[in-house]
């Protein structure tokens, strides 16, 4: 199979550049409209897609996202490893504003979004114990470390609804009793819906700010936050230039399964299947159904 890198781009980062025969692509999907068109092209010689999460000119917050368009729109199109870009906040003293962190674990606050694909008519449950990919995970580190950031290898994020910042409660909750590392809004339900596609998945989280719990710090100042954002979204360009050359043309079977999570995950017996919800699941879950 070859391979075609989906890069999912948060806040600030909206574009990728150096892209050969790039192209704005509209892909229609039935679960309604992705965030933007998919910027499509090639980059040393590995097929490249790029989508905007917000949308370009950040019309889409995080709880109004259609994560099931942006995952369907990019499997529809060949995609098979998707890394995805996101600010987030950091728990963690030594996780500083400036740096990456690429996440291994999620704790999922989201409340108001659709998680699955599947649902009555289709019933599957795909495993989530390990919700990204290690080998792409470590493609990202690598590209990140050659590009002279300071990045962490694995942490815990936690997925708030949002729009709004933590409570300092909150924080201290999330941090002191949970354990978690990161915070962010953005990538839940979109790990779980990429697993659901048996898309291999990495994130990486850029550090804007330490949340409230921080006493040096006080609250999150949205300015401070927008400053370190751009720098973050440089360095990430630099990081995605690099994936091409680690991931190489030719993609094989992912050792870990990330590509075959729903090989005994369907519980419905075929004929008791809803035929408008398989016509839906046709990118999704076409290689099992």
């Amino acid at each position: 199979m070859d391979t075609m890198i989906g890069i999912i781009g948060g806040s600030g980062l909206y574009d990728i550049e150096g892209l050969k025969d790039a192209e704005w692509r509209t892909v229609e999907t039935p679960w309604g409209a992705a965030s933007d068109q998919i910027l499509t092209g090639t980059l040393d010689g590995v097929s490249m897609a790029f989508l905007p999460r917000h949308g370009r000119g950040h019309v889409q917050s995080p709880s109004s996202i259609n994560y099931r368009a942006n995952i369907d729109a990019l499997k529809r199109i060949g995609v098979t490893d998707v890394i995805s870009v996101s600010a987030c906040g950091s728990f963690r003293e030594e996780m500083a504003p400036g740096d990456f962190v690429v996440v291994d674990q999620f704790i999922d606050r989201t409340f108001a979004r659709e998680k699955s694909f599947f649902g009555p008519g289709c019933v599957a449950h795909v495993s989530v114990a390990h919700p990204t990919c290690a080998r792409l995970s470590a493609a990202c580190v690598e590209a990140a470390r050659a590009e002279g950031v300071t990045v962490h290898d694995g942490g815990t994020y936690l997925a708030m609804e949002g729009p709004q910042f933590s409570s300092l409660a909150e924080s201290k909750l999330y941090r002191e009793v949970w354990g978690c590392d990161v915070i962010g809004m953005t990538n839940m339900p979109e790990a779980k819906l990429a697993r659901e596609a048996e898309l291999d998945y990495a994130s990486v989280a850029m550090i804007t700010d330490y949340d409230s719990w921080h006493p040096d710090h006080g609250e999150v100042d949205v300015n401070d936050i927008i400053k370190t954002l751009f720098g973050n979204a440089d360095k990430a360009r630099g990081m995605v230039k690099r994936l091409p050359a680690l991931l190489g043309e030719t993609r094989t079977e992912c050792a870990h399964g990330c590509d075959r999570a729903l090989e005994y995950a369907i519980l419905t017996a075929p004929d008791a299947r809803d035929p408008e919800l398989l016509a839906k699941l046709d990118a999704v879950a076409g290689r099992v159904l």
